[in-house]
């Protein structure tokens, strides 16, 4: 007896608490996050990064590798990597966003650059960066860092806010638990005190 009224103690206060955790629900911000895509809209990794590049006699001339962002960051242009075999000897060159002709043909998108002969893109110089690419460790270093910033203030954010609306519940969660514990102990301290009372001699 004594071992089931714990056991139900028990089972009041886990239930209570994980009401109060439930009250902490976050508020989605409105106009920040997009759920899916629109129909006019169109995700760059579906039909132009890692895309095929066709010129205008529909051979292949090379595939879209990044893409170029202005100061404002929309698309100026992409860099298109051309030549060499398996990446291998290959060139990149920067070619403007406006140049591109997206084209169904069959029922896919597909990029035509229709200036893009032979002998005009073995003429073209490589696209130089303003920057040299980072290497393989400061991207490393620098994904290390975001992640524990992330987590950092994402673990704070939560913590502050769950404290404000967890507050209160957790307080009444509390004085409830109390009491039904309170409660318990008493009728555990009943059922020990009956039979002793019991077996005393009249």
């Amino acid at each position: 007896m004594m071992k089931r009224s714990i056991a139900l103690v028990a089972m009041l206060v886990c239930g209570l608490f994980a009401q109060a955790a439930n009250a902490a629900d976050p508020a989605i911000p409105t106009d920040v996050f997009m759920q899916r895509q629109a129909g006019d809209q169109q995700l760059a990794r579906d039909f132009l990064i890692g895309a095929k590049v066709y010129n205008d006699e529909n051979k292949i001339v090379g595939d879209v590798e990044d893409l170029i962002l202005n100061e404002v960051n929309q698309v100026e242009g992409v860099i298109i990597g051309v030549g060499g075999v398996l990446g291998l000897g290959e060139k990149r060159i920067g070619v403007r966003y406006t140049a591109l002709d997206i084209q169904i043909k069959d029922g896919n998108q597909v990029v035509v650059l229709p200036e893009a002969t032979k002998e005009v893109l073995k003429a073209l110089e490589p696209y130089q960066r303003a920057r040299p690419p980072k290497s393989f460790f400061e991207r490393a270093m620098e994904k290390a860092k975001e992640l524990t910033a992330k987590t950092t203030d994402t673990t704070k954010d939560a913590y502050n806010r769950a404290k404000e609306k967890v507050g209160p519940a957790y307080e009444k969660a509390k004085e409830r638990a109390s009491e039904a514990y309170q409660a318990a102990k008493e009728t555990v301290q009943e059922t020990v005190d009956k039979p002793q009372e019991e077996t005393q001699p009249q």
